[in-house]
C-alpha cells in the first residue's frame, strides 16, 4: 500500500469509480454539467451569448475555460470529455504531491487521505467546476513554501474560476516572507485577466460575478439554512423551499431570511478579518510557512463556508488542498480535521445526489444529517482557530517538513 504502483491504481481505481458514479448514478450527479456548462458553452460557440463577456456571469472569466475546452469532441461526449478534463488535472497534483524522489510516509498518507476523501465526497467530487480548482490549489499549496511565485499564480488562475482560491493566496500573503512577490504576480496576472476580457468586450461584466453572488438568497444547503429548515420539518407557517430560476437553485424563504442573508456577507468579513488577524499575529512572532500556511488556508476556507448563503455541496471539495497540505507537513497534528473533513465529505455524499429530494422535502433524517455536517464544520473551525493561536506561540511550534519534492527548501532550512 505504500508504493508508488499502489498509489497510482489507488487513483485510477477511484477516479474510475467516480467517473461511472456521475454517469450512471441516480439522482443526475452531472445536471450542472449537462444541462448548464455545455448550454454555456454551445452558446459562445455559436456566436449567441458569450457568459461573463456579453452579460454577467455568477462565475469569474476563466471558469468558461474548462466549460469550452469540454466542447472539444462535441455535444455528444460533453459529459466524458469534462469528466476526463478534471482526471488528469487530478493527476498532475496527484504527481506533484507524491514527487520524484524517495516517497515518504507523510506524502502516502496525504495521498491516501485524498483518495478516501474522493470516495467519501462521491460523484460531486468531479461533477462540478469547483473540481477544476481544486487540483490548482492543491499544487500551489505544495509548492507554496520553495516556488511563492509559481504557487501564487496557480491560486491566482485558481481564483479566477472559482473565487474561494483567493483565501490561499491571503493566506500565503500573511504567512511568507515573499510577500510582495505573491501579491505582484496576483496582481499582475489578475490585471493581465482582465484586460483580455475587456479587449474581448467585456466591460464592467468582467467583475460582473461580485454582484451576481451578492444578488443570491440563502440556498437550502447553507449552513445558516439549517435553523429554517428544522422549522419546515415543525411545520411553521410561511417557512418553505422553492426553487430560483434565475440563479438555478432551491433556495429557503421565510421569516427573518432576509436580515440573515443581509448578515452573511458582514460576517463573514468579521470573521475573515478575524483569521487574518490570528495568522498575522503568529507570524509577527516568528511562526514559519511550514507552521502556519495549512491551519490558516484551512481556517479561512471552513469560514468561508460557514459564512456562506449559499452552502452548495461541492462546497466540500475545497477542504482537501489545506488538509492535504498540513498531512504532508505532519500526519499527526492534522489527523483531527483530517478525520473531521472525511465526516463532511460523507454527510455531503448522503445528501447529494442520491437522496437530494428527500432534503428539498424536509425529511428530518436528512436534516439531522445537514445539521451533523454544519457541526463538524464549526469544530474544524475551532481546531483552526486553536492551532493558529498556538501557531503565534513559539512553545507550542513544531518543526516543518516540505510535502514533495517539487518543494526545494523550507524557511527552517
Amino acid at each position: 500500500m505504500g508504493g508508488r504502483a499502489a498509489l497510482w491504481t489507488g487513483f485510477a481505481l477511484v477516479h474510475a469509480l467516480l467517473v461511472a458514479l456521475n454517469l450512471h448514478a441516480s439522482g443526475w450527479p452531472l445536471g450542472d454539467v449537462e444541462a448548464v456548462y455545455l448550454h454555456w458553452a454551445q452558446s459562445a460557440a455559436n456566436g449567441w451569448l458569450r457568459m461573463g463577456i456579453d452579460v454577467p456571469w455568477v462565475y469569474p472569466i476563466l471558469a468558461f475555460a474548462p466549460m469550452a475546452a469540454s466542447l472539444a469532441f462535441g455535444a455528444e461526449w460533453y459529459p466524458e470529455t469534462w469528466l476526463a478534463l478534471v482526471t488528469v488535472l487530478d493527476a498532475a497534483a496527484f504527481a506533484i504531491l507524491l514527487g520524484r524522489d524517495r516517497l515518504s510516509r507523510r506524502r502516502r498518507i496525504a495521498a491516501w487521505w485524498w483518495l478516501g476523501f474522493l470516495i467519501l465526497l462521491g460523484p460531486i467530487a468531479l461533477g462540478r467546476i469547483d473540481a477544476v480548482t481544486v487540483p490548482f490549489a492543491i499544487a500551489g499549496l505544495l509548492w507554496a513554501v520553495g516556488r511563492p511565485r509559481l504557487a501564487a499564480a496557480l491560486l491566482t488562475i485558481g481564483a479566477w474560476i472559482k473565487v474561494w482560491p483567493a483565501a490561499l493566496v491571503a493566506a500565503l500573503v500573511i504567512v511568507h516572507r515573499r510577500r510582495g512577490e505573491v501579491i505582484t504576480v496576483a496582481v499582475a496576472l489578475s490585471a493581465g485577466i482582465v484586460v483580455v476580457s475587456l479587449l474581448a468586450g467585456s466591460g464592467l461584466n468582467v467583475v460582473g460575478f461580485i454582484a451576481e453572488q451578492a444578488g443570491r438568497g440563502l440556498q437550502v444547503e447553507a449552513p445558516v439554512g439549517v435553523f429554517w429548515l428544522w422549522q419546515v420539518v415543525a411545520g411553521v407557517d410561511g417557512v418553505g423551499i422553492a426553487y430560483d430560476r434565475d440563479i438555478l437553485t432551491y433556495q429557503i424563504s421565510g421569516p427573518g431570511v432576509d436580515v440573515a442573508v443581509a448578515l452573511t456577507t458582514p460576517v463573514m468579513a468579521v470573521a475573515v478579518l478575524a483569521v487574518v488577524l490570528l495568522g498575522v499575529r503568529a507570524a509577527r512572532r516568528g511562526a514559519t510557512v511550514g507552521q502556519l500556511l495549512a491551519p490558516l488556508s484551512l481556517t479561512f476556507v471552513v469560514v468561508l463556508m460557514l459564512a456562506n448563503k449559499v452552502g452548495s455541496p461541492q462546497f466540500a471539495t475545497w477542504l482537501a488542498a489545506p488538509v492535504i497540505l498540513g498531512l504532508a507537513l505532519r500526519p499527526g497534528r492534522f489527523r483531527a480535521p483530517a478525520i473531521l473533513a472525511w465526516v463532511v465529505a460523507g454527510t455531503t455524499h448522503i445528501v447529494y445526489p442520491y437522496w437530494y429530494g428527500w432534503l428539498l422535502a424536509a425529511n428530518p433524517a436528512f436534516v439531522l444529517v445537514m445539521t451533523l455536517k454544519v457541526g463538524v464544520l464549526v469544530a474544524i473551525a475551532a481546531w483552526g482557530a486553536r492551532a493558529l493561536w498556538q501557531a503565534g506561540n513559539v512553545r507550542a511550534g513544531f518543526r516543518a517538513e516540505a510535502p514533495a519534492s517539487a518543494v526545494a527548501r523550507s524557511e527552517e532550512a
